[in-house]
């Protein structure tokens, strides 16, 4: 009506839409109900949330960081906060393959068979590599994930994809955790199955495992830390050297995705509090301070 008062009378447009006269003039003075009045302060906490995530939590997240701080709240009560703030999360992309498999090379068998369950730390390990594009060219990361808290536990980078881009992920994860007996699954690819990786293995006192050729559900945990290193972070940046991409996913490992980047498989909670709580819990570990530091020299 408002739009149309310069043109028509109110008792016109009134008649017209079938309602009062005193009915719209009570309308305008009358103010707003606790609903919206509510649904105002959730939406600054829905917006301050999704900031703080840079962008990336769609409901399912934001639903259990307004739970974790206070404010139970349903999901399609902050679907449709969020629809209707123009807010929304990040989807995911396909990726490329990354690692060849050598025909002569002997692989490890399969320790999992698809099982990515672990009841406890250091008992199932993942990994893989990905690519990271720049406007000089490739960056390499490769990560060692703990299939239990989800936890990135090593990581390198590098512009090749030599043998040593996973050695250098292998040792971090060896150094932070000083596994006993750990499986280390990888896909069959040319960096897992050379033997200096094997005798690295044997050092350490890992046991490597490897799923088929040509299957991403063999890998599957790994496949979904990149999907979201993806679609968070790679799809929303350009990065003019490696140098400065290698700056950005050091913030998103050490930064968000393990310290604070919520789960749905820990019932959202980020990697690291799920430790946390754990160790709480059992009242017996202990992790030693992460290595942070890029451990594979770009270029080397």
């Amino acid at each position: 009506m408002k739009a149309h008062r310069a043109a028509h009378s109110i008792a016109t447009l009134c008649r017209v839409l079938e309602v009062s006269a005193s009915g719209y003039y009570a309308w305008q003075t009358r103010g707003r109900s606790v609903r919206a009045r509510e649904d105002a302060v959730l939406t600054d906490q829905i917006r301050r949330i999704h900031r703080q995530s840079r962008g990336t939590y769609g409901a399912p997240r934001i639903q259990a960081e307004l739970t974790a701080t206070g404010t139970p709240v349903g999901r399609k009560r902050v679907a449709r906060l969020m629809h209707a703030a123009g807010l929304r999360g990040v989807s995911r992309r396909k990726r490329i393959v990354t690692t060849v498999r050598q025909p002569a090379a002997r692989p490890a068998p399969d320790l999992v068979q698809r099982a990515f369950t672990a009841a406890g730390p250091n008992q199932l390990w993942v990994a893989d590599i990905t690519y990271i594009p720049t406007w000089s060219g490739f960056l390499y990361l490769a990560v060692v994930l703990d299939a239990w808290s989800r936890r990135i536990v090593g990581w390198a980078m590098t512009t090749h994809l030599r043998t040593t881009l996973v050695l250098a992920a292998l040792d971090m994860a060896v150094r932070q955790r000083q596994p006993q007996a750990v499986i280390h699954h990888s896909d069959q690819g040319s960096q897992y199955t050379a033997l200096a990786f094997g005798q690295r293995c044997r050092q350490a006192g890992v046991r490597p495992s490897m799923g088929s050729v040509g299957d991403c559900y063999d890998n599957a945990m790994c496949e979904s830390f990149f999907a979201t290193l993806e679609c968070e972070l790679l799809d929303r940046c350009s990065f003019r050297t490696p140098a400065e991409a290698r700056l950005a996913v050091f913030d998103f490992i050490e930064g968000c995705y393990n310290p604070q980047r919520r789960h749905s498989a820990l019932g959202y909670e980020s990697p690291l509090h799920f430790e946390q709580q754990h160790a709480l819990t059992a009242g017996a570990i202990s992790w030693p301070a992460p290595q942070v530091e890029p451990t594979a020299q770009e270029g080397g």
